[in-house]
C-alpha cells in the first residue's frame, strides 16, 4: 500500500512539474506592425524623394544622350570618318555612364532604405521584448505571411506593442 501512494504521489508531482513547465506563447504579425509604424512612413518619403532625385538626373542624361544621337546622326554624312568614330565612342561612354550610374543609383537607394530601416525595426523588436516579459511570454512566433506559425491560437501582442510604440 505505502510503494503504491508512493508511486501515485510522484506521478502527481511530474505532472504538476509538466504543467508548470509549459512555455507560454504568443504571436504578431511583425510585418504589419512595422508597416504601420510612422517612421517606417517617413523613411518611405524620404527614400522615395531620393528614388526621384536619381530618376531625374538619369533622364537628363538620358535625353542629353538622344539630343546628341540625332545631332551626330543629322551631321554624320558631312563629316569625316574619324570624327564619325569619335563620336560614337562618345555616345558609347555616356551609355555606359547611364548605366554605371542606374547601378550606382539603385545600391544607394538600397543602402538609404537599410540605414533608416534598421533603428525602427530594432526599437520595434526591442518592444516586443518588453510587452513579451512584461506578460511572462517566453516565446513570441512571427505570424507574417511566410513566417513559422502554422496555427496563432495563442495571444496576439501586438495591439500591445502597438500600444507601447505610441502607435
Amino acid at each position: 500500500m505505502k510503494y503504491i501512494s508512493t508511486i501515485f504521489l510522484t506521478i502527481i508531482m511530474l505532472l504538476s512539474f509538466t504543467v508548470s513547465s509549459q512555455s507560454k506563447v504568443a504571436h504578431i504579425d511583425f510585418q504589419k506592425l512595422v508597416s504601420e509604424m510612422p517612421s517606417v512612413l517617413a523613411a518611405q518619403e524620404e527614400v522615395k524623394k531620393l528614388e526621384e532625385d536619381y530618376q531625374g538626373e538619369i533622364e537628363a542624361s538620358i535625353k542629353e544622350y538622344q539630343t546628341k544621337l540625332q545631332t551626330y546622326s543629322a551631321e554624320a554624312e558631312s563629316q569625316t570618318d574619324v570624327t564619325n568614330q569619335a563620336r560614337q565612342q562618345e555616345l558609347a561612354g555616356m551609355e555606359q555612364n547611364i548605366q554605371q550610374f542606374r547601378q550606382t543609383a539603385a545600391q544607394d537607394i538600397q543602402k538609404k532604405q537599410a540605414d533608416l530601416l534598421r533603428p525602427i525595426i530594432e526599437n520595434a523588436r526591442e518592444k516586443i521584448k518588453e510587452v513579451a516579459k512584461a506578460q511572462g511570454f517566453d516565446y513570441v512566433l512571427d505570424s507574417s505571411l511566410g513566417g513559422s506559425v502554422m496555427m496563432a491560437e495563442g495571444k496576439n501582442i501586438e495591439p500591445d506593442v502597438k500600444k507601447a510604440l505610441g502607435i
